[in-house]
């Protein structure tokens, strides 16, 4: 069977997020579509009535948004199903796939040439899961060809890299995968509830105390929650602004400065003494009067200050900003905050979010991600751990916005490979940070955000093109083996 490149269509299911696109190209793209992955049912009417709604009693996309905005907003319930990090709903994924294949990307169901690889996020491969995924696509979508790829084999392959541990940073939660040689470590995954929610609420706190923000927003006339709502959409636009930088164990030094050397020989022979002599007694001149100029221009650079314009007003942000990472390396700091009582609704697209915790769901208080990550790789085995160390890659959508994250990991993960006492050919030397290559040119101001989607375009480019079709499952193999053919196709599976 013969798949055109241009008809590939690769659809990346996150806990919170979809994204899709169509065609293969040599410059590999990012995606086209994105949309929340939630759903919305209304409480009065038919679906109300029946035992259980069908696909097309569920609102996605555009028209939820639409609803959650107008005046009915109340009698719409949201959900989200793949939150938990598992399908729980296979008629409200239907519903959300289906509007991505048929709405955003124009496909026609009675011919449908276009090939799927999808990744899921479940934190486990089910062999129930992918099979019924498999059977909704050929059955309901009618594709030509399927295939299933682990999302964390996805992020990893994007780095250009069959080893490491992959740290998928989301919204609630944060999956942490060893991966070796190309296969799942499946009893080293960890998962945990360290996400940027609560890095969000806890900048919103912290830029409560700045006075040229209370100020400017007249944050005293606000009720408390009025005025978290309202700092955490400035939170918001901060983080997106790309204004936020980790702090990491290193900077780089600034280039040096001239230190005033002039080639004597060769002013001479290009006869430009006079000019040169002038040129100095300026220089010495400027010196005296911009002195004090310089000394406060790095007195504010010292300060670190940024001006953004917020709903019509100018407002000066400080250093307080680059604070937004530090619940994740130490969830106790936002203990005490009562960050807790303000409901998911406070934020663009929460409807339907629990509210932020702060503990886990067997009851025992977040860990920092550091041991979070140090405890995946110390259930491996020994003489494998170093490989793993070597392929630290931190993911998740806040790389797209906040860069040096991994950087800021690495340092702290330093303890984890400090020598015991045993020096020895298995002992990690150290942590190798892994990022997208910049040979990806529609990626390069992505950070690592988009790195599902481009390794899932790279495996589907590889493998649409087999014409053993060993890697994926077209509809004549699903006709003769059904669902099941798809766990022959999934190696983490087998």
């Amino acid at each position: 069977m013969s798949l055109r490149d241009s008809n590939v269509i690769i659809i990346e299911t996150s806990r919170t997020h979809i994204r899709a696109g169509l065609g293969l190209y040599e410059l590999l793209k990012t995606p086209s579509v994105e949309l929340l992955a939630r759903v919305g049912l209304r409480k009065t009417g038919e679906a109300s009535t029946s035992s259980k709604p069908a696909v097309t009693d569920y609102i996605v996309g555009l028209p939820l948004e639409e609803a959650l905005a107008g005046p009915d907003a109340s009698d719409i319930v949201v959900s989200w199903p793949f939150l938990e990090g598992e399908v729980v709903d296979f008629v409200q994924a239907e519903a959300l796939w289906k509007h991505v294949l048929f709405t955003h990307l124009q496909r026609k169901r009675t011919v449908n040439e276009s090939p799927v690889l999808i990744t899921l996020p479940t934190a486990v491969p089910s062999r129930a899961i992918y099979e019924r995924t498999c059977q909704i696509f050929f059955e309901r979508f009618n594709v030509p060809a399927f295939a299933i790829l682990d999302r964390p084999l996805a992020q990893l392959y994007a780095a250009n890299s069959l080893s490491g541990v992959v740290v998928d940073i989301g919204q609630d939660y944060t999956d942490i995968t060893p991966i070796n040689e190309g296969v799942l470590m499946h009893s080293g995954k960890v998962q945990t509830k360290v996400g940027t929610r609560m890095c969000r609420h806890y900048l919103a706190h912290l830029l409560k105390s700045n006075t040229s923000v209370a100020q400017g927003l007249n944050l005293a006339s606000l009720d408390p929650t009025q005025t978290h709502a309202t700092l955490l959409r400035l939170a918001n636009q901060l983080v997106a602004a790309g204004l936020v930088k980790p702090p990491t164990s290193g900077e780089a030094a600034p280039p040096p400065e001239d230190e005033g050397v002039t080639d004597i020989a060769a002013v001479v022979v290009a006869g430009k003494e006079r000019a040169v002599i002038e040129s100095g007694m300026k220089k010495k001149l400027n010196a005296k009067a911009s002195a004090a100029e310089q000394a406060r221009a790095r007195e504010i650079e010292a300060m670190d200050l940024v001006t953004v314009e917020f709903e019509g007003k100018e407002l000066t942000v400080g250093k307080e900003r680059h604070r937004f990472c530090e619940p994740i390396f130490d969830p106790a700091l936002v203990e005490g905050l009562g960050l807790e009582q303000f409901a998911a609704a406070l934020e663009p697209g929460g409807e339907g979010l629990p509210p932020v915790s702060l503990v886990e769901d067997e009851g025992r208080k977040v860990e920092p991600l550091q041991d979070a990550v140090g405890g995946a790789v110390a259930k491996a085995d020994v003489d494998i751990r170093q490989y793993l160390w070597q392929g630290l890659f931190v993911t998740g959508d806040i790389t797209r916005f906040v860069k040096g994250i991994g950087a800021g990991l690495q340092s702290r993960l330093s303890p984890f490979i400090t020598a015991t006492g045993l020096d020895t050919d298995v002992q990690p030397k150290s942590i190798r940070v892994l990022n997208v290559p910049e040979y990806y040119a529609e990626y390069r101001d992505t950070g690592n955000g988009y790195a599902v989607f481009l390794g899932s375009s790279i495996v589907a480019k590889i493998i649409f093109n087999d014409n053993n079709a060993r890697n994926y499952l077209s509809k004549a193999d699903y006709t003769t083996k059904g669902p099941h053919g798809i766990i022959e196709m999934s190696p983490s599976l087998l």
